[in-house]
């Protein structure tokens, strides 16, 4: 329990900082030993994260958004679903062809 506290208070960087100059520091901070909470008027104002962690999370969400699409269309059109065989074989498409195909996904 007393280093769960630790960490939360360590995370804590009251506004005070930034307008003391201290902005390069907290970066560092953020980017050495993770998210901090910036504290305005003893209120959480916002909280700072690496950029790779945002973008995992933007991509998380964009993942189960994703998800939830399919599973709606599933549970609409339950018997408009074609299974990949159906599709590789309508298509003339082995997993060969699959696995030797160069895709950059962005």
């Amino acid at each position: 329990m007393i280093t769960k506290t630790k960490n939360i208070l360590n995370m804590i960087v009251p506004i005070s900082r930034f307008n003391k100059g201290e902005a390069n520091k907290i970066f560092e901070e953020v980017n050495s030993s993770g998210p901090k909470v910036v504290l305005k008027n003893n209120k959480p104002a916002c909280v700072l994260i690496p950029p790779d962690e945002y973008e995992e999370m933007l991509e998380t969400i964009e993942n189960y958004e994703l998800l939830m699409e399919a599973q709606r269309r599933m549970e609409k059109e339950p018997e408009s679903t074609v299974s990949q065989s159906e599709v590789m074989e309508k298509f003339g498409i082995t997993q060969d062809d699959i696995d030797s195909a160069e895709v950059e996904i962005e």
